[in-house]
């Protein structure tokens, strides 16, 4: 049989009288050099990782065909999304998410279901209880999520403040917003990052940012892990 030392060191305990033969733990010890736990790590470094692999999926997206449809559709949840080949907006930010494992159909929801009074003015004003089906596909809806679980960045024209990562929001005039996520990729033009984003004519990179007025700059990194 084993037995633990105070040390913290296993030792066998062989059963024909001789002295305990102490049995170093190798592998745990590897283990906590190799793979030290998530604590030690750097939350900046990891935060960098998960938005590079945001843009990345974004980027993605340019390469699928997709039908602007504004349609009110009813999802599964969790998990649910409109036909593949339609969408709006909002979609194409959703999507981008599901390809770094943040589902914001479920995010979103679970915060109205909880804090509906924060979103009582967000989207559809007719809007009485929270629904799974549309509440995350709405502009003003994501603000006040992001908002209320992301970093709120201040709202500029210099285009040093906007990063590979960024969601942005505009008012496009006539009670339409719209969003995307700047990437790292810059216009040879202007020189300042290109966003994806979906506007009509299926997901683009292109380079919008200061086309219209923006009215949100957040960075969201999903769902903090707790301790």
């Amino acid at each position: 049989m084993c037995q633990r030392t105070k040390h913290g060191i296993l030792a066998a305990m062989p059963t024909d009288g001789s002295k305990p033969v102490v049995v170093i733990a190798l592998a745990a010890i590897f283990a906590t050099v190799l793979f030290p736990p998530l604590a030690w790590t750097d939350s900046s470094s990891l935060r960098q990782e998960f938005l590079k692999r945001l843009v990345a999926a974004a980027i993605e997206r340019t390469h699928h065909t997709v039908r602007y449809d504004p349609s009110y559709v009813g999802i599964p949840y969790p998990g649910g999304d409109v036909p593949a080949d339609t969408g709006v907006c909002t979609d194409e930010v959703i999507r981008a998410y599901r390809a770094v494992g943040v589902d914001l159909q479920k995010e979103v929801h679970e915060d109205m279901k909880h804090n509906f009074s924060a979103y009582s003015r967000a989207g559809s004003t007719r809007a009485t209880r929270p629904d799974a089906n549309i509440d995350h596909r709405r502009v003003p809806v994501l603000m006040v999520f992001f908002a209320r679980h992301g970093e709120v960045l201040k709202i500029t024209n210099r285009t040093e403040d906007y990063a590979p990562g960024d969601l942005v929001m505009w008012d496009l005039g006539g009670n339409m917003t719209h969003i995307g996520i700047v990437v790292d990729q810059r216009s040879e033009a202007s020189g300042r990052y290109r966003v994806v984003h979906n506007i009509g004519l299926g997901p683009r990179m292109e380079d919008v940012l200061f086309d219209w007025k923006i009215i949100g700059h957040y960075r969201y990194f999903g769902p903090q892990r707790k301790e």
